[in-house]
């Protein structure tokens, strides 16, 4: 196609450097494994976070059920307090050691790639320059003053090429090597952080086990055991016999029963029955849900009624946990309560494990445009609820 527009409008042969060529090469490769390091990263700590609120929720569920009275209580709420403590703890030291460092090496590349984009077009002009020269100087009529002009245009041209090159030619082989340390030295800090940090969480969960063994050990008489009642057992007698599943549906769940009473002794008569206690026989039987199948997101069978105002491709809704601060342009910004209607990826293979696709439904509701209102966002900070 016209000799490839004369060569860019270089106007005839290009100047080539296959060294610096791959020299971008490794540049943009250096790149894109950077921004994906940076955005697994992030991920990262956003699962960290959510793991310290779900831990910190668990500390005060046990806060909650542990008695006054019961020995080891203060001990069990500093314990609580100290889980929080290292949690928040190791979250800041990823961020310090590891997430600002990696922005700081991903830094230097906006200007760098800027400039790689400069020295193509003063290639350009230096190429256009020289042949501009070259025909003058085979031209059958000479004008001198001409020649004069186009080689001084030239040897402009041709200094501030070299100059931008040079430069670049000393930098992105540095850059290229620097990526070695950089990598050891990231998961270094991750590692030497994370295993700090399990072996102090080690350290607290011992010390809980020993407060719980003791609270176990006063409290030793009012153990409890959990039998499962064996499924081919009559049903209690004033008891109505549940009427047989249909077909397909699962089987029965045996009844899961706490028992209260020591076993018979053994000198009780074989006739004889223990009477139940209270709680006993009021106890309920332990039911496990089943929920129909689901296809892609949807349950099967379900009927597309009530879903014609929702986007194209929708899966099923989540509500967040939590609020969420979105670090890139395609993440979506998440206050704990927002309800988000979750999408396919368009592209499966930019889907990153632990991230979903979605748009929030009050933007949806609002715009109803899914180009603009929709994003990525952690899955590990919301709840599905339908």
């Amino acid at each position: 196609m016209m000799r490839k527009v004369l060569q860019k409008l270089g106007k005839a042969d290009e100047t080539k450097d296959e060294q610096f060529e791959q020299c971008v090469q490794n540049f943009n490769k250096q790149l894109t494994e950077g921004t994906r390091l940076q955005k697994d990263l992030r991920t990262y700590l956003a699962s960290v976070k959510a793991m310290h609120e779900a831990s910190k929720k668990l500390s005060e569920c046990l806060q909650e059920v542990y008695e006054p009275e019961w020995p080891g209580r203060d001990e069990a709420n500093k314990i609580a307090e100290n889980n929080d403590l290292l949690w928040m703890d190791y979250h800041q030291k990823l961020v310090d050691q590891a997430l600002l460092t990696m922005d700081t090496y991903l830094g230097q590349f906006p200007d760098i790639k800027s400039r790689i984009a400069k020295r193509g077009r003063k290639l350009v002009d230096y190429d256009s320059a020289r042949h501009h020269y070259e025909s003058l100087q085979t031209a059958k009529k000479k004008d001198e003053a001409k020649i004069a002009k186009a080689e001084e245009e030239l040897i402009k041209a041709q200094k501030v090429f070299e100059e931008m090159n040079v430069d670049l030619q000393e930098e992105l082989p540095s850059l290229w090597n620097s990526r070695v340390g950089f990598y050891v030295n990231t998961f270094q800090s991750i590692a030497g952080l994370e295993e700090n940090f399990h072996k102090e969480m080690s350290k607290l969960n011992q010390n809980l086990n020993d407060v719980l063994v003791s609270l176990e050990k006063q409290h030793g008489s009012n153990t409890f055991t959990v039998k499962a009642q064996p499924s081919d057992s009559a049903p209690e007698k004033g008891n109505k016999s549940p009427s047989p599943p249909p077909d397909g549906s699962p089987a029965a769940t045996p009844e899961i029963r706490v028992n209260h009473e020591p076993e018979p002794a053994s000198g009780a008569s074989p006739g004889a029955t223990i009477p139940k206690s209270p709680s006993q026989s009021s106890l309920p039987a332990v039911v496990v849900e089943t929920f129909s199948a689901t296809v892609n997101g949807a349950v099967e069978g379900s009927t597309t009624t009530g879903r014609l105002d929702l986007p194209p491709g929708f899966m099923f809704k989540v509500q967040a946990q939590h609020d969420y601060t979105a670090t890139d342009t395609d993440e979506l910004q998440l206050k704990a309560g927002d309800v988000v209607l979750v999408i396919p990826f368009q592209n499966p293979e930019e889907q990153d494990e632990g991230w979903l696709m979605g748009v929030k439904e009050s933007d949806w509701n609002q715009h109803k445009e899914l180009e603009k209102c929709r994003g990525v966002f952690p899955e590990n900070f919301t709840e599905r609820v339908q």
